[in-house]
Order: structure tokens, then C-alpha cells, then sequence
């Protein structure tokens, strides 16, 4: 395995559209080895093959007690809507509130060519549908309600509050 370095939103190379993975080999899975690797040491929760420099459709997490791989994949349901906190490990300066499904249903390819669904909710949904808009060149700042600078512990503790709020009602 090795690190790969990440690619900033101030790169052009971030707004571009991923190509479909066809090749399921060796250079694939040292491919994704190396993203968990990139991931890790970034403490990031997931990463888009675009935040490394590969425009390819792969994805990989790590949250929730899972670690998934998703090659080519595709939302092909969603519903419900959550407000979300969002930071990534491309964009430096940054953590803003997104409007997210609340449930996903996506379908994808393994790191062997094989197909499979997955749901998820919550937390778990906007972590998929983030790291899917990388792949059409998409970043959490263009759909943020509002953008907080990373180092303003304050409007971190403001939506904290809010979000208690919310689901006290």
C-alpha cells in the first residue's frame, strides 16, 4: 500500500467527471488499498478516487463499524431529507450544512466486478451521497446552506445545539 496525496478544491482536476471502472485486477485493488491507506491517515471517514487524482467511479468508507468499496456506483432511491455537518478532506478551509436524503438506496460493483444493493440512513446516507458527488465533480460547498471556517469551534456547537432542538421536537 502506499499514501496518495489529496487533491485540493483549488485544483480544476476535482471538477471533473469520473470514468466507469472496467478493469477488475491487481492495479484496481492496489488502487483501493492505497485510498483506504490515503483515507485513514487523513482521518477521513471516505474518499473518492477524484480526491486522490483518479478519475475513476470508486469509493471507499470507513464509518459505522463497516468498510465498503462501491466501484461505479449509482443512487437509485432516495428519501426523507437530514441536515448535515459536513467537512472533506479536499476542501482546506471549510465545514458547512448540507441538505441530505436520509435514506439511500445505491447500487455498485465490488472490487471484483460483482453487483450489489445496498441501504443505508442517516449519518451513513450523506456519507455516500458526499463521497458520490466527487465523482461528477461535485463538492459538499456547492450544495452548502451555510459554510463555517473549520476553525470556528462556535458554529460547530450552534448546529450541535440546533440539531438537539430539532430532534426534541
Amino acid at each position: 500500500m502506499a499514501l496518495r496525496s489529496v487533491v485540493y478544491s483549488t485544483d480544476p482536476m476535482i471538477r471533473k467527471k469520473s470514468r466507469p471502472v472496467d478493469d477488475f485486477d491487481e492495479n484496481l485493488w492496489q488502487l483501493l488499498d492505497d485510498m483506504y491507506e490515503t483515507m485513514k491517515k487523513e482521518d477521513g471517514v471516505g474518499i473518492a478516487a477524484p480526491q486522490i487524482g483518479v478519475l475513476r467511479q470508486i469509493v471507499v468508507i470507513e464509518a459505522n463499524g463497516m468498510k465498503l468499496e462501491l466501484i461505479n456506483p449509482k443512487i437509485v432511491k432516495s428519501s426523507g431529507s437530514q441536515q448535515s455537518f459536513e467537512g472533506c478532506l479536499s476542501v482546506k478551509e471549510y465545514n458547512g450544512i448540507v441538505i441530505r436524503p436520509y435514506n439511500v438506496k445505491v447500487e455498485a460493483l465490488d472490487r471484483y466486478g460483482y453487483k450489489f444493493t445496498m441501504s443505508v440512513e442517516g449519518f451513513m446516507s450523506t456519507v455516500f451521497c458526499h463521497e458520490i458527488d466527487h465523482l461528477s465533480g461535485i463538492l459538499f460547498i456547492d450544495k452548502a446552506q451555510e459554510l463555517f471556517r473549520k476553525d470556528d469551534k462556535k458554529a460547530l456547537e450552534r448546529f450541535r445545539k440546533k440539531m438537539e432542538e430539532n430532534a426534541g421536537k
